[in-house]
């Protein structure tokens, strides 16, 4: 029987009832709830707190909770059931807003990129577009070469803007949610206070110490993240989000303090 401590408990109550809600009796929640770039029609500020309770699918929620059930208890024990329940709240949000900030970049880059080709529409530019934005995308070079043997072709331009403005439109409509964040920083938490701990994981076939299995963690997410591959729709800078500001905080709480071993 597992020792779920008070705050770990409700928490965990909390995500299952959320989604269950956004599954099976109000998907509007899902839309109302997660995290969309600001500019986008869909944005509104509680979804830095609310994407935190909202998963994608089942196996979603089952990764992120049986995290919090995993790590969670000992930290709660620990800190308190207050502390605790600042520290994931603080994580989740945490990873929310870096998530945010590079969304932004990224949104008002692709933005700029559309604007640049509408007021110089050539292959040359269609193809620097993907090239910059979209590396992976094929067949860019064929359609390049076409508008550029025909570079007043109205047909050509007109298409060409209309798939540029649908790239734009789906980012704006592409949100975030998920407790990845929050459980993050709780795994940066373990590593910190307890670094030796030897953790046995499903993915893993041999034990490893905690502090080595979050620092390849973190570098894998950040490589993930910086290197993004086509399909890929993990929200690596909210898991970073979510280390960084899990380090912040258990710095700030912890300094001057034992660890345990």
């Amino acid at each position: 029987m597992l020792n779920l401590t008070t705050t770990v408990r409700n928490l965990l109550f909390a995500n299952i009832f959320f989604f269950a809600a956004q599954t099976y009796f109000l998907p509007l929640l899902t839309q109302l709830g997660s995290l969309y770039p600001i500019g986008s029609p869909y944005f509104y500020p509680w979804q830095f707190a609310t994407s935190m309770f909202l998963h994608g699918s089942w196996m979603h929620l089952i990764f992120n909770m049986f995290g919090l059930i995993s790590f969670g208890p000992l930290l709660e024990q620990r800190w308190g059931p207050q502390r605790f329940l600042v520290f994931w709240l603080f994580c989740g949000i945490g990873a929310s807003v870096l998530y945010e900030g590079v969304r932004y970049y990224e949104v008002n880059k692709l933005e700029q990129a559309r604007q640049e080709f509408r007021q110089e529409p050539s292959g040359a530019n269609f193809v620097e577009f993907f090239r910059e934005n979209m590396p992976d995308q094929q067949g860019v070079e064929q359609v390049g070469r076409e508008m550029s043997k025909n570079p007043n072709d109205p047909e050509y331009i007109s298409s060409a803007n209309s798939t540029l403005d649908a790239i734009v439109e789906a980012s704006y409509k592409s949100g975030m949610l998920g407790a990845s964040g929050a459980l993050f920083g709780l795994l940066f938490a373990f590593a910190y206070l307890f670094p030796n701990t030897e953790l046995f994981l499903l993915f893993i076939p041999f034990p490893i110490k905690a502090k080595y299995f979050v620092f390849l963690y973190a570098a894998y997410e950040l490589y993930a993240g910086v290197h993004r591959t086509p399909g890929d729709n993990v929200a690596h800078f909210a898991h970073l989000g979510g280390l960084l500001f899990g380090f912040i905080l258990v710095k700030y709480w912890e300094g001057g303090r034992e660890r345990f071993y």
